[in-house]
């Protein structure tokens, strides 16, 4: 009688952080696709979601949905197809992607920050809602310890631990969803919120469009930290097309409705007032399930950084205990409430790397020879670029772009302009050298083996 064999346990797993993931390790499409469905349908759809039911007719934030996922499905699809060609996560690829050695560095340290930072605040709002449930029995300073560490446990253990973990929190997540949904919508007419204006001041649809784009378009570009398991392209087609439509179109416009039905942006404190339990179970739930990703990919890019700056390669899964640690401090000492501002900063400069990475990979396709040819064997090319100033160029346009530029979706708008800046800076540059393609001085991929 065969039996599947038991999943594999190592407290420590470093999951290739620094290296391909070889065929043998690569996982079925449906791992990849439930750690997916945890980070995109987080509490922050909720808010924009009822963001936009609060200022648009149910239509209007059905096109701005429309817009806004369209947008981070090409991104996410585009970055993940290229980290499950090559077997690596986002900060490794970008050496050979647009940025060199030491750019994917830069790189590396905002997805660490931000996803760090992040991690603090998903856990804050965790030990808040176990605070209210035990009713101060069990203190906010407890609780976030408590969540934190059991987060770190999950993320150490890899991404196998991480699916396995969303596999069992999102159906029951988007149970009590549901449930609750259907216990607030039960007496009013669906009819009537379909077709009555918004409640609140107008949002217009670009707006809202941004908004949608904006709020998960750190998980598109850093998707090949998660895709680089899938075994074929197909495969992350429908691990990012799925999610973006449970989450998007289902909780989502769920959201925009009880929004209508309230006459409130204030969604989740719906759930907690009509709801109780439930709501608080909610809250519980989806930190769990998003959580554990962001420490995962902070430990993957911390894992580059070092290995960068000062030739060493680290566990990732140690990384990720310092990192998770560092999390609950700024959560329990309330740091992260005065740093909220760096985050939306750090929000801007996220989608211009998604612009510069394509451009390069799939348009001007510089190194795609030398990672094909060293792909059999498992290795990486010996040299890369030492750094790509073009690239952090058009990055820095692709910034200021999606900062200051007020027309139009900020996200598209970003990834645009250091995409197209980038091309055009490279083609220039490569007619200039008269060379076919325009490369930078290089430098050897790896320095140290430590």
């Amino acid at each position: 009688m065969n039996h599947q064999p038991a999943p594999k346990v190592e407290l420590l797993a470093d999951d290739f952080a620094l290296d391909r993931v070889p065929p043998a390790d690569r996982k079925p499409m449906r791992d990849i696709l439930w750690i997916e469905l945890g980070i995109v349908t987080a509490m922050s759809e909720f808010v924009i979601a009822s963001a936009l039911g609060y200022g648009m007719t149910f239509w209007q934030a059905f096109a701005a949905t429309c817009i806004g996922t369209s947008l981070l499905l090409i991104v996410s699809v585009l970055t993940g197809i290229a980290g499950a060609w090559e077997g690596l996560p986002t900060g490794l690829l970008a050496r050979w992607a647009g940025f060199g050695r030491f750019g994917s560095s830069l790189i590396s340290l905002v997805i660490v920050i931000g996803c760090t930072a992040w991690f603090g605040v998903q856990n804050s709002i965790c030990a808040e809602a176990i605070r209210r449930a035990t009713h101060g029995w069990i203190n906010f300073p407890v609780a976030s310890a408590l969540t934190g560490l059991v987060l770190i446990v999950i993320a150490t253990l890899g991404v196998q631990w991480i699916s396995k973990t969303a596999s069992v929190v999102v159906p029951v997540f988007l149970v009590l969803v549901a449930y609750g949904t259907y216990h607030i919508l039960a007496s009013t007419s669906l009819s009537e919120i379909v077709n009555a204006p918004a409640p609140g001041p107008h949002v217009s649809i670009l707006t809202g469009a941004s908004m949608v784009a904006g709020g998960l378009m750190i998980g598109a570009v850093i998707a090949p930290d998660f895709t680089r398991y899938c075994r074929k392209g197909s495969d992350v087609l429908w691990a990012m097309l799925i999610p973006l439509i449970v989450g998007e179109f289902g909780l989502g416009m769920a959201s925009v409705m009880l929004s209508h039905a309230a006459h409130t942006n204030d969604v989740i404190s719906i759930l907690f007032g009509v709801a109780g339990w439930l709501g608080i179970a909610v809250v519980i739930l989806a930190t769990v399930k998003l959580n554990d990703a962001n420490l995962y990919a902070s430990s993957l890019h911390m894992a580059n950084i070092i290995q960068v700056v000062f030739g060493y390669r680290v566990n990732r899964g140690i990384l990720t205990v310092v990192l998770g640690v560092v999390g609950i401090l700024f959560s329990v000492l309330g740091i992260l409430d005065h740093i909220l501002g760096l985050l939306l900063i750090l929000g801007v400069t996220v989608p211009p790397i998604g612009g510069i990475f394509i451009a390069d990979y799939f348009l001007l396709k510089r190194d795609r020879k030398a990672l094909a040819s060293t792909r059999a064997s498992l290795k990486l090319p010996a040299f890369c670029e030492a750094v790509n100033p073009a690239g952090l160029l058009a990055w820095l346009a692709g910034f200021l772009a999606g900062y200051f530029v007020n027309w139009g979706i900020a996200a598209l708008n970003s990834i645009v302009v250091a995409g197209v800046l980038y091309f055009v800076l490279m083609r220039i540059l490569a007619v200039v050298a008269k060379q076919p393609v325009k490369y930078f001085s290089t430098a050897p991929t790896v320095t140290s083996q430590l």
